[in-house]
């Protein structure tokens, strides 16, 4: 990590929506394997198990992208650092 402080994109207003469902997407990229994926879903997402983590991981193959997680605002940012931390590619938060 460089150290900086960066914004997760998102879509609204700054403060809008604070507890209304935003989305955590994570997108098809050719670097990370199945196997990653899945690991770093379950391991991250709640609720979230290792044979959902590869439901998830053909989801994304296939359609290229999957929606992860549904929730708070604030959970969903913490999620979404995480899963960016971990190397997989995110879409912006989205706001649902």
């Amino acid at each position: 990590m460089t150290g900086q402080t960066s914004e997760l994109p998102r879509i609204g207003s700054p403060g809008s929506g604070l507890g209304d469902s935003w989305r955590v997407i994570v997108r098809n990229d050719d670097h990370n394997t199945f196997d990653h994926v899945a690991r770093t879903l379950a391991r991250y997402i709640p609720a979230t198990t290792l044979e959902r983590g590869h439901q998830l991981a053909h989801v994304i193959h296939s359609s290229g992208q999957a929606i992860v997680y549904s929730g708070h605002q604030e959970t969903a940012e913490h999620y979404w650092e995480q899963l960016k931390g971990a190397g997989l590619t995110m879409a912006p938060l989205e706001q649902g």
